[in-house]
């Protein structure tokens, strides 16, 4: 454990003196990257918080010093082996589906299972269908006539590639009904109007109700009735054993009454098929051959099996993958119903709201597609339920943007003086970049403005304004020039002539401060570096402000 205290302390510094400061959600990546259990992790979290808060205390000489102690321990990443694991079953004919339920924007929870099954179709070079799964829904997951187009602009930005004609459900309800009457036909369904607290005590006790026993001549006829019936009089279900150990699973609904309003097909159809009933025909008639889904949807496989089986069909195999449960989103809730509630009521500003995680909102922020894709391929078909740190994607998408993305200067809630005795200093030429020989000018004008947090921790202590000269600031405030020298001190961030910024956080909030005078040069949608800040996606002007969204560490 001494050792790998240690290790964890190297990573804390190295990532602290990069960054400014660090976070457990960065470092423990990095140990599960070489070699750490999962089941460890309880262990030592106390550990690494511990050793994180410490670091996040030292001064940067203090970090320089205590790195050389431990920097052997840092380790360039093993690149292990890429891919997906195989699948059964495979042919030159697999067809995968993406399902999703127009109630909103896809967001980075429910993004996981689409990808597997678009990352596969291209694994194998096999078709993928895209399928709007919408049916009627309920009066609290209700469909959003703009989610279509948002579901279609998520999949295109993934680079999902599906058959050009996009199938709805709202326009297949023919072909359901026709199926409908076939099992009941076959005597596998029957017209329900019990009401749903008998029908929960009949589940209960295993015992069918009067309904269950009409003959099917009269069942047909009911269900045509069925269709002038008023909403929740009737419901047809199918014919299960009522002794399933799964009470869940006796006599499901198949089709249900509503009079909402859909937004494709208004009012054209009242009587509407649930999951397992229409995925059981189309997942048929479409010709699936593979279906990856979550874990949360097993008595809905297990129903389409039933049906399959009654019409002697033969199964597409069928993959439960966990849910994921993404690890440190500011207490989110990556949640299309809750997003969709937060959008109408106008607490959050729109789908792209930084709160919601959808794609739209991680595109905006500049997290890339490439990056939520490899992402969701380092999970893979996990069969239990896991948690993943958020600082995973982070961690692939800094390596995608952090070469193009030059450096700035950023101070939040500044606080300008005038250095007295200051040499003769209006504009000096940084780096844009560690790795480039490009370079960029900075105005060294009158006030000189640093973060507050800085200022109050530094009083009357020598320390350098990076990439300029040391100084110091006296208890009454006032600020002097030192030296030149860059000596092992504390490095602090700066602005001079600057221009009024604010940056949008994940959680929704804006931090408000300065930056230099270069961000004016720059084009919307270019993501740059704030030194000591983050990585942040050039949004506009705003109101003589220049805005920003946060992307990460």
């Amino acid at each position: 454990m001494i050792d790998l205290k240690k290790e964890i302390k190297a990573y804390a510094l190295k990532n602290a003196m990069e960054f400014g400061k660090t976070n457990p959600g960065t470092i423990i990546p990095k140990l599960f990257q070489h070699g750490l259990d999962k089941k460890d992790l309880k262990e030592i979290m106390s550990d690494v918080v511990s050793i994180v808060n410490e670091v996040n205390k030292m001064k940067e000489d203090e970090r320089m010093r205590s790195f050389e102690e431990v920097k052997g321990l840092v380790k360039e990443r093993v690149e292990e082996e890429k891919g997906l694991a195989e699948l059964p079953n495979v042919s030159n004919k697999m067809v995968f589906r993406l399902a999703p339920f127009p109630s909103g924007a896809l967001h980075l929870g429910n993004a996981k299972t689409y990808l597997l099954n678009a990352l596969y179709a291209e694994k194998y070079k096999a078709k993928t269908l895209l399928v709007m799964d919408d049916t009627i829904g309920s009066e609290e997951k209700s469909i959003m006539p703009e989610a279509y187009k948002m579901l279609q602009e998520a999949f295109d930005w993934l680079k999902v590639n599906y058959e050009d004609k996009i199938i709805y459900k709202s326009d297949r309800l023919k072909i359901y009904y026709e199926y409908a009457e076939k099992l009941i036909e076959k005597d596998k369904a029957y017209v329900c109007h019990c009401p749903q607290d008998k029908l929960r005590d009949n589940r209960a006790r295993g015992l069918a109700c009067g309904c269950r026993e009409f003959p099917v001549k009269l069942q047909l006829e009911r269900w045509k009735e069925m269709f002038k019936a008023k909403q929740g009089d009737a419901v047809l279900r199918i014919k299960t054993n009522m002794l399933d150990p799964n009470p869940a699973f006796r006599d499901r609904v198949l089709f249900k009454i509503s009079d909402r309003e859909h937004p494709r097909v208004g009012k054209k159809y009242r009587v509407w098929p649930t999951l397992d009933m229409c995925w059981a025909i189309d997942d048929h008639l479409l010709g699936i051959t593979h279906i990856l889904r979550g874990n949360d949807l097993m008595i809905e496989t297990d129903m389409e099996k039933f049906i399959w089986d009654i019409f002697g069909w033969e199964h597409p195999v069928t993959i439960h993958t966990g849910l994921i449960k993404i690890e440190g989103i500011e207490g989110a809730k990556l949640s299309k119903s809750k997003a969709q509630a937060e959008v109408k009521s106008g607490e959050f500003v729109g789908w792209d709201d930084p709160r919601t995680w959808s794609m739209q909102s991680l595109k905006r922020r500049g997290i890339k597609a490439e990056s939520v894709r490899e992402f969701v391929e380092g999970i893979g078909l996990n069969k239990q339920d896991i948690t993943v740190p958020i600082d995973t994607l982070y961690s692939i998408n800094r390596k995608l943007i952090d070469e193009k993305a030059s450096r700035y200067s950023f101070v939040e809630d500044p606080v300008g003086f005038v250095i007295e005795d200051a040499p003769d200093v209006h504009t000096i030429q940084v780096p844009v970049h560690p790795d480039s020989q490009k370079t960029r000018e900075i105005k060294v004008d009158g006030e000189v403005y640093v973060s507050r947090k800085d200022y109050e921790a530094n009083k009357s202590v020598e320390f350098r304004l990076l990439h300029l000269y040391n100084i110091l600031i006296s208890s009454n405030g006032k600020a002097r020039f030192v030296s030149m020298e860059n000596k092992p001190i504390q490095k602090i961030q700066w602005v001079s002539n600057p221009v009024d910024t604010r940056i949008l956080m994940p959680d929704g909030k804006w931090i408000e401060g300065m930056a230099e005078s270069s961000i004016k040069e720059l084009k919307k949608g270019e993501m740059i570096q704030f030194e000591r800040f983050g990585f942040v996606r050039f949004d506009g002007i705003n109101k003589g402000m220049y805005e920003f969204w946060f992307a990460h560490r």
